[in-house]
């Protein structure tokens, strides 16, 4: 596959899903650092509409980050009490 073919997968799948980059990143099989990139820097000149809606979601996601690792700490520590 292609770097480009793999940057519009990405960003479709992003898209579609509201997909987190290190979700995206399990999913393509590359590292976190390969998805910023693509998404990023490579979208945006391939597909700049695209670009845009992707650079939404990924500020949207970036917003949540706090509430999200908070569960994560929550259910950690849930888990840990309940054994």
């Amino acid at each position: 596959m292609n770097i480009e073919n793999r940057v519009l997968l990405v960003a479709n799948y992003i898209l579609q899903t509201k997909s987190t980059v290190r979700r995206a990143a399990k999913v393509f099989g590359v590292s976190k650092s390969t998805i910023h990139y693509d998404v990023s820097y490579r979208l945006k000149k391939i597909n700049y509409s695209l670009y845009i809606k992707i650079n939404k979601i990924l500020q949207q996601n970036f917003k949540e980050k706090h509430i999200r690792g908070g569960e994560a700490t929550k259910n950690k520590y849930k888990i840990k009490r309940g054994k």
